[in-house]
C-alpha cells in the first residue's frame, strides 16, 4: 500500500454525512467565540468602566480640589477651563496642566496631611 492510497483512505474515513459538516464547522468556531466573550468580560468591559469613571471625575473637578497628575505632581486647583487646569504646587508656584493628565483626586486624609505640612 502506497502513501497516497493510505492518505486518501484516512481522509474519507474521517468524513461523514453532509449534515454533520455544518455542525462540525460551528463546533470549530465555538472555542473562538468563547474566547471573545471571556476577553470582553475580563478586559474590555472593565477598561471601559474605568475610562467612564475617569471622564466623570474630570468633568466634576472644582477649584480647591487637591489632585494628582499622571506625572506624580500633587497640587490644589486654582483655575479651570475646558481643557486646562491650573495647579498650585507650592506657595506662588502655579503650573498649567491639560485636563486629561489629571490622574485622580487625592483622598481626604492625604489632603489634610498636605494642609498640615504647609502650615
Amino acid at each position: 500500500m502506497d502513501w497516497v492510497t493510505m492518505a486518501h483512505a484516512m481522509g474519507t474515513a474521517g468524513q461523514s454525512g453532509g449534515g454533520q459538516a455544518a455542525g462540525g464547522g460551528l463546533a470549530a468556531f465555538l472555542p473562538l467565540i468563547l474566547m471573545v466573550v471571556i476577553f470582553y468580560f475580563l478586559l474590555i468591559r472593565p477598561q471601559q468602566k474605568r475610562q467612564k469613571e475617569h471622564r466623570m471625575m474630570l468633568q466634576n473637578l472644582r477649584k480647591g480640589d487637591v489632585v494628582l497628575t499622571q506625572g506624580g505632581i500633587h497640587g490644589r486647583i486654582t483655575g479651570l477651563t475646558d481643557s486646562v487646569v491650573t495647579l498650585e504646587i507650592a506657595d506662588k508656584v502655579r503650573v498649567k496642566v491639560q485636563r486629561g493628565y489629571i490622574a485622580g483626586l487625592v483622598s481626604r486624609g492625604e489632603a489634610k496631611e498636605e494642609k498640615e505640612e504647609e502650615a
